[in-house]
């Protein structure tokens, strides 16, 4: 215990961000890594991690930040990307959406900016808003109706907003209460003032970080064509604003839940799809079961044969649980190999406390999910046991320390 009181002084030391290529000797792990091992029972994945004690880390593509470091930073801010590359991301998410006026800009979903912004505070933005705010009540057990969507508001004033951590008080009568939803176990502290980015920004900061780019053409909520605004304009466009950065196919990782995206970039743009990844919700099928084939939506020799070269399902998908309760991969992690897909997963660190099985992304394996410390347990069964290249993270420096770790000790 003194040696980890000792860890946690030390690494508390010097933990600004600066807006520059990070070298090995700036990136910062913080304190939750060293938390997350003492949670770990004792075993041998414990006694090997516990030998890493180096306070020199490198920053690594196996860690990618999800929306930046959302745990703590408002998501898809300029705070929150900063965050995540001193943490030793190697690469950065921009989920791309579009505004009125069609500029590409970084937002997780089309229609969120009442979670994850401030608008229902800028009166003249909220009434334009395509469902304007309309009050709740707990006692009547009714929820407050409200939508703002990038496509509801032009980039000039999509810039006028700030992000707040994404959140709601879905029952609040007035919209002042609506903004104050933050989950109990993430944190405002960070949340004053987050700076909202256009995708173009997002792409010189990333430049500046020295870090990789992995942007999402996120679905779109509005019927397509939208004022003219085609999904294959969309996509074009998208790739279009790394062509004009001067950003080198290899450090870009287009991804897009639509297979027809994917099918798009290859036959259109094929140097910057040789990276494209195919983010696969197939578990929302009825009747997916990750164990059994014949459920998914597509085998994996035929998204190979599309094209498709790396995949990218949800943490629980490539796991599953022998007779004994053991980690052990899932048909569909197997099969994806055996096609020669390489696979990236999602989202670690995005659950809360896992003392109580964890969730949807722990879905596969709840019966032995009961503390915080299986965060590493799986994340080391990903990297071993199923090959990922990379994972996504709420917070990276749980995925920087570990692969840091695997190379020294592991």
């Amino acid at each position: 215990m003194k040696r980890f009181l000792g860890l946690i002084l030390i690494l508390l030391s010097g933990c600004s961000t600066t807006q520059h290529s990070l070298s090995s000797q700036e990136v910062q792990v913080g304190v939750r890594p060293y938390y997350l091992l003492e949670q770990l029972p004792d075993s041998k994945l414990k006694s090997q991690l516990s030998l890493c004690q180096s306070s020199t880390f490198k920053k690594t593509d196996f860690s990618i930040g999800h929306r930046g470091a959302p745990m703590q930073f408002p998501e898809h801010t300029k705070e929150s990307y900063m965050a995540a590359a001193k943490m030793g991301a190697g690469i950065l998410e921009c989920d791309v959406a579009f505004t009125k006026d069609k500029a590409l800009v970084c937002r997780h979903s089309q229609c969120d900016l009442h979670t994850t912004t401030n608008i229902l505070a800028v009166p003249e933005l909220a009434k334009k808003c395509r469902i304007p705010f309309v009050g709740g009540s707990k006692t009547a057990n009714k929820k407050a109706q409200v939508q703002c969507c990038t496509s509801d508001i032009t980039l000039a004033e999509f810039l006028l907003l700030e992000g707040k951590m994404d959140g709601a008080n879905e029952y609040a009568a007035t919209a002042k209460e609506y903004m104050l939803g933050t989950p109990n176990w993430r944190t405002d502290w960070y949340a004053s003032s987050g700076t909202l980015m256009t995708h173009k920004q997002s792409i010189e900061l990333f430049k500046q970080l020295g870090v990789k780019m992995t942007p999402e053409l996120k679905t779109p909520q509005v019927k397509m064509p939208f004022e003219g605004f085609t999904q294959q304009a969309y996509a074009d466009k998208l790739i279009s604003e790394y062509k004009q950065a001067g950003v080198s196919p290899s450090e870009l990782f287009p991804q897009s839940f639509l297979l027809s995206d994917i099918q798009y970039w290859i036959a259109k743009h094929p140097e910057y799809a040789e990276q494209a990844v195919y983010l696969d919700d197939s578990y929302e099928l009825p009747g997916f079961n990750h164990e059994q084939p014949s459920t998914w939506q597509h085998s994996m020799p035929e998204l190979k044969a599309m094209g498709v070269n790396i995949i990218a399902p949800p943490l629980w998908m490539l796991v599953t649980l022998d007779a004994q309760n053991n980690l052990t991969q899932s048909a569909y992690a197997i099969e994806a190999k055996k096609a020669g897909l390489k696979i990236i997963t999602w989202s670690l660190e995005r659950s809360g406390p896992l003392k109580s099985s964890g969730g949807f992304y722990y879905q596969s394996v709840k019966n032995i999910v009961n503390n915080d410390g299986f965060t590493l347990t799986l994340l080391d069964f990903l990297a071993r046991e199923v090959g990922v290249i990379g994972v996504f993270s709420d917070w990276p420096a749980t995925t920087t320390f570990y692969d840091n770790c695997r190379e020294q000790v592991l």
